[in-house]
């Protein structure tokens, strides 16, 4: 039976939330907060009961989030100031050649973005977009789209980018799982919204490449690709073997316990991403000659970022466990039972809602955690876990447009004009919510 006191009190928090970020334009972090204090006012907690839960879910959702987040920050800034995403990205240009350059772009996003943030990858590569257009006289957007494509697919769908990290967090999925699935999903996702739309569109559109930018200046020397894949892959390796270890696939398998346990300290997203740290320090770093000081204040400068997405973590895990202490998680649990609402299409729906109304894809992924984790049940296994993850990501992604920054960084890039920014990166990143949605929904038929 539902309660109309804890409905009203969800659905004042949830206007609330979207009145302080769009009308009074009050940071998320801060709005997430007020929400939470609104429904725990409203559902009618005790005054000190309600500080009491926000402490609790700010407490338990950091003490994973804030390590994951800076590690992976310190990371992608040690790999983005050695030249690694462009040796990559050159790389793979040489590769695939000059006609199948969109596939190339594609899949440079998708690696860049696993330990880059998506502008930040975007803005230092968008240079060999710029060449490409010139060298072919092709459309700007037969090149620009398929990085976007795989930039905003990884960073939405793979840990350790934050999004994903964030929302594991909060519904206490296995990051291994997270990353497995999340792979499946992205392929498809990003061949339809890549080089697939990319053809279609850049006939219809066709954009010249400016002729000079600040950004073309050019590295004289870059690492091996082969070691930036290497380094980039590592933590990843060590977290999905340490979930296959630890999964029904190896129950029957004779392995040593001290293996297990030994694969289960270096395999923690936490000791991954050490590692990867210590890796990338030595060999993008100190054995390419780069100063300890220079070093020190890249890593430390990475800090500043970081910290925005693991307060914003943090209000969200603030406002699930309001949810939660209030009972209406467990209310709303059961209306969708009774009504045949399916979950993933549940998290889908309210990623999607958030992201079109606020335009922040980090707030509606948290917002819709916050919604979705206390409908789950003491049934639902960590594969079921793993891919509400990659629904609500794939809801926050879908139809970027004036109130989201992305849609003025790529219009701004890639010279479009509002009306071409919504015919090209809008329906871009609709194409890849749904086809990660529709990709997650069929992997659950199996799962």
């Amino acid at each position: 039976m539902v309660n109309y006191t804890l409905l009203i009190a969800v659905i004042a928090g949830i206007a609330i939330l979207l009145t302080l970020i769009l009308y009074f334009r009050i940071q998320a972090f801060i709005s997430l907060l007020i929400a939470s204090i609104a429904v725990g006012i409203i559902a009618g907690m005790p005054p000190l009961s309600i500080i009491d839960t926000m402490q609790k879910g700010m407490g338990d959702t950091l003490g994973f989030v804030a390590v994951i987040v800076g590690l992976g920050s310190m990371f992608g800034a040690i790999l983005e100031n050695s030249g690694g995403a462009e040796a990559l990205a050159n790389h793979l240009l040489r590769k695939f050649g000059q006609r199948r350059a969109s596939w190339a772009l594609m899949f440079t996003g998708f690696f860049v973005a696993i330990p880059v943030f998506f502008d930040v990858g975007f803005i230092i590569l968008v240079p060999l977009v710029y060449s490409l257009q010139r060298k072919t006289g092709k459309s700007l957007l037969l090149y620009g789209l398929p990085l976007l494509a795989g930039l905003a697919i990884t960073h939405a769908f793979i840990p350790p980018t934050p999004g994903p990290v964030a929302v594991a967090d909060i519904l206490g999925a296995d990051l291994g799982w997270v990353i497995l699935f999340g792979f499946f999903a992205s392929i498809p996702a990003a061949i339809l919204g890549g080089p697939a739309f990319a053809r279609f569109i850049s006939k219809k559109i066709h954009i010249d490449a400016p002729h000079f930018t600040a950004e073309e200046e050019e590295k004289t020397s870059f690492p091996a690709p082969g070691i930036v894949i290497s380094i980039i892959g590592i933590p990843i390796l060590l977290i999905v073997a340490n979930t296959l270890l630890n999964s029904p696939l190896f129950s029957s398998a004779q392995i040593p316990p001290i293996i297990i346990k030994w694969i289960g300290l270096v395999g923690h997203p936490f000791a991954a991403l050490v590692i990867a740290n210590l890796i990338a320090w030595y060999i993008l770093g100190i054995k390419r000659k780069t100063d300890k000081e220079k070093l020190l204040k890249i890593m430390t400068q990475s800090m500043g970022p970081a910290g925005i997405i693991i307060l914003l973590t943090g209000a969200g895990g603030v406002f699930k466990q309001m949810l939660v202490d209030t009972g209406t998680g467990e209310m709303l649990a059961a209306y969708f039972a009774d009504s045949g609402i399916g979950l993933l299409l549940f998290a889908f729906v309210a990623a999607a809602l958030v992201r079109i109304l606020q335009g922040s894809a980090t707030v509606a992924m948290i917002t819709a955690a916050g919604l979705t984790a206390p409908l789950l049940s003491a049934a639902t296994g960590e594969a079921d876990k793993a891919l509400l993850v990659i629904a609500i990501a794939s809801g926050a992604t879908i139809m970027s447009h004036v109130n989201d920054s992305g849609f003025w960084l790529v219009g701004k890039y890639l010279r479009l004009s509002e009306k071409q920014t919504f015919q090209s990166w809008t329906m871009l990143t609709t194409v890849l919510a749904i086809a990660g949605f529709v990709t997650v929904w069929v992997i659950s038929l199996f799962v």
